[in-house]
């Protein structure tokens, strides 16, 4: 609640007639309460319990508006729980990556051509769970720097502008796909790759094939961590900065590595289906791309000028729609001036 001087203060006064004429009212008293769209002149226990009841109203509604029914496993209050849904957000972003999303298609067509459903779901499922047991143990070590140094002047600083460059690599490369500066599997790697993945399509026992995919796996984790590096720096700072320690982090990593694999466990559960994949095209690539650019810019933006909005949901939400709204902006005037 906001205390405004409409006696001592002509600026405090000016608001005051403002906020009455957009109610309809006419200022003739203080004190005055303004709540919403409801006014009360003058002070009395009617009153103050009407203000009391207003209030108890619009916070009731609030926390009903973000809270989810689990059933068996209770209730999740959204509104209480900013960081966990800035984790799933921001985990849902990341997941869509066009370098771990290539390598993935590229193993698939590579083991689909054994037809076996079986096998496919063995070294698929093998592929996705080293890389994100590699993945996880990266985001944990930079967790574990970022809450040493997240005390230091300046440490909060160096992360938006990470954001802001990383961000603005990738959209970049919305217009200009690897041409300069660019987040991508380097070329020289990619030979390596379509070397391990046609390893794995030979007819050797499972066994054998499961240890080319760990090999494989783990030698991909490291290539791409340049493509996949942005958002975790900026989630392991705010998971840092909001004192978040032992088991809530190990909870919040876990929601992250899973929101993560969302998409890929999809293509793999399609591929299992139907024994088909298609390829990661370099428009769905700069598409990508994009997105995960606009949402890093975003994200820069606000920890370089307002970090606060960070530590409620309203302001996680807002932050990733004006980001999407953004891309969405970009891709049609990105059209039209094509067209």
């Amino acid at each position: 609640m906001e205390r405004v001087n409409v006696v001592e203060d002509a600026a405090g006064r000016a608001r005051f007639i403002a906020m009455m004429g957009e109610r309809g009212q006419t200022p003739n008293a203080v004190p005055t309460f303004i709540l919403g769209e409801r006014v009360w002149v003058g002070f009395a226990p009617p009153i103050a319990e009407a203000i009391e009841a207003q209030l108890g109203s619009e916070a009731a509604e609030a926390v009903s508006r973000y809270r989810l029914d689990l059933g068996p496993l209770g209730r999740l209050d959204l509104a209480e729980q900013p960081m966990l849904v800035g984790t799933l957000l921001i985990a849902f972003v990341d997941g869509f990556n066009p370098c771990s999303l290539w390598v993935l298609t590229v193993l698939l067509a590579m083991i689909l051509g054994s037809g076996s459903r079986a096998r496919t779901a063995a070294v698929g499922g093998t592929f996705l769970l080293v890389t994100a047991t590699l993945y996880g143990l990266f985001i944990a070590g930079l967790f574990a720097a970022l809450s040493v140094a997240h005390h230091l002047a300046g440490i909060q600083l160096v992360v938006a502008l990470f954001a802001l460059g990383f961000g603005a690599v990738n959209v970049k490369d919305y217009f200009a796909f690897k041409q300069g500066l660019s987040f991508t599997i380097p070329e020289r790697f990619k030979p390596r790759i379509y070397r391990g993945s046609r390893a794995v399509r030979r007819d050797r026992p499972l066994p054998a094939i499961l240890l080319t995919t760990v090999v494989l796996a783990a030698g991909v984790a490291l290539i791409e961590l340049p493509c996949t590096a942005g958002f975790p720096v900026v989630w392991s700072s705010l998971v840092a900065e909001a004192g978040i320690q032992g088991p809530a982090f190990a909870g919040l990593l876990a929601s992250y590595l899973v929101v993560y694999l969302l998409d890929e466990i999809l293509i793999l559960g399609t591929a299992i289906v139907t024994l088909r994949i298609g390829r990661l095209q370099e428009t769905h690539g700069r598409t990508l791309k994009l997105v995960g650019g606009m949402v890093m810019l975003a994200l820069g933006g606000v920890l370089l000028i307002e970090p606060s909005l960070m530590e409620s949901l309203a302001g996680f939400l807002a932050v990733v729609g004006i980001a999407l709204a953004g891309t969405l902006a970009v891709i049609a005037v990105s059209r039209r001036g094509s067209g």
